[in-house]
């Protein structure tokens, strides 16, 4: 085996795939913001990006990073929805957008939960991380902790609401990968993110209605977050899955940094999506857990091991161009029992024409034991003879 087969078999690829670049690309349109990117959640794709690695100050951004530890602290059970959280002093004296509540008032994690996203609250997003953290500074650092673990490189977190602060920056691609991971892993809170109005009892009927405008616009869109600082200018992270004849529930993520207003950041994001669903189609190969191939295994408890991928399969391509789309296995020969369930075995190859777009680890779907003694050594037999 050809050093070169043995790293194209055994590359550690299974969640950073990429399109490769092509003449044949279509052109995304001209966005007017510092920097932006548009990612195919579905094929886990990046379609078009300017300044992805910029470092930007996210502003209200940032509360999608203290979702995210608040929906893991609610499926640990650290926290339950329905219980109430003091409301400190700090929490209380938060400038900027706010939930308008008070330390004479205990609220429910599920309210804090609604007032920090549908009115981007620093107040409520404050109680939150006390209630998580202890303390806000404990907190921050298990923001920087998950960002770390997420993979996100260039972020670095100093409050858990987004107000300025020196060293307070991330980037498109970093806002990419937390916004892919809230909804995949986290799918039971998301929809705190598609609503459009919320108040907490007593508080101003003025202050109720979600800033994404895209929420009133665009039915698909179910999300996800605004924000804004006079540093960061006006951002927006839209989301939208919509319905195709081979894709169902496509999902796409438009990332818009430093647009010159509210208007500007819903245009300039509804552009972006709008231009991905049409200018590329998903196309999905094979289903999770579907076999890619079944190749003979040699003294095993098996014939065959079925190899294929615990996720689907998807390739976001140019609109028209699937028909170009082929694939190839690479993997050893002869297979030697023993595999375990999730040991990679192989490496799907996804072309068009000559040109690789993809390498998707094929791994065991079922375990293949060792043979008994004899089991092995009629097959060392055959072996040789072969």
């Amino acid at each position: 085996m050809t050093n070169r087969w043995m790293q194209a078999l055994l590359a550690p690829l299974m969640a950073l795939f990429c399109l490769a670049a092509s003449a044949q690309a279509p052109q995304p349109p001209e966005i007017a913001a510092r920097s932006y990117l548009l990612m195919d959640v579905s094929a886990n794709q990046v379609l078009a990006a300017r300044d992805p690695d910029a470092p930007v100050e996210p502003a209200s951004l940032t509360k999608l990073m203290t979702g995210y530890l608040v929906f893991d602290a609610l499926k640990a059970k650290k926290i339950a929805l329905q219980q109430a959280l003091p409301v400190s002093t700090r929490a209380w004296k938060m400038p900027g957008s706010r939930m308008f509540i008070d330390p004479s008032m205990q609220v429910p994690v599920e309210d804090l939960i609604k007032g920090m996203i549908v009115q981007s609250g620093n107040d409520a997003t404050v109680a939150l991380a006390e209630g998580v953290g202890g303390t806000v500074e404990r907190f921050v650092e298990l923001m920087n902790q998950q960002a770390k673990a997420l993979g996100m490189k260039n972020t670095a977190y100093k409050n858990p609401e987004g107000l300025t602060a020196p060293g307070h920056t991330t980037t498109a691609r970093d806002l990419s990968i937390l916004s892919t991971r809230l909804m995949q892993d986290f799918p039971e809170y998301t929809g705190y993110y598609k609503i459009q109005k919320y108040r907490y009892q007593g508080t101003p009927t003025a202050n109720d209605t979600n800033r994404n405008m895209l929420l009133f616009r665009d039915p698909t869109v179910d999300g996800l977050k605004t924000g804004h600082t006079n540093a960061a200018g006006y951002c927006l992270i839209a989301t939208a899955k919509r319905d195709f004849p081979n894709l169902q529930g496509r999902r796409l993520v438009a990332i818009v940094l430093g647009a010159s207003s509210e208007l500007a950041r819903a245009n300039e994001a509804q552009k972006l999506l709008n231009w991905g669903y049409t200018a590329y189609e998903g196309l999905k190969l094979f289903d999770a857990n579907q076999p890619v191939l079944e190749p003979q295994v040699w003294k095993g408890n098996a014939d065959t091991v079925k190899l294929g991928q615990t996720q689907p399969i998807v390739l976001a391509v140019p609109a028209g161009s699937a028909s170009k789309i082929k694939t190839q296995v690479a993997r050893a020969d002869p297979l030697v029992a023993p595999f375990s369930k999730g040991q990679q075995v192989g490496t799907l190859k996804i072309l068009a024409g000559d040109q690789l777009l993809r390498e998707v680890p094929l791994v065991a779907l079922e375990a293949v034991e060792q043979a008994g003694i004899f089991g092995r050594a009629w097959d060392a037999i055959r072996l040789w003879i072969k």
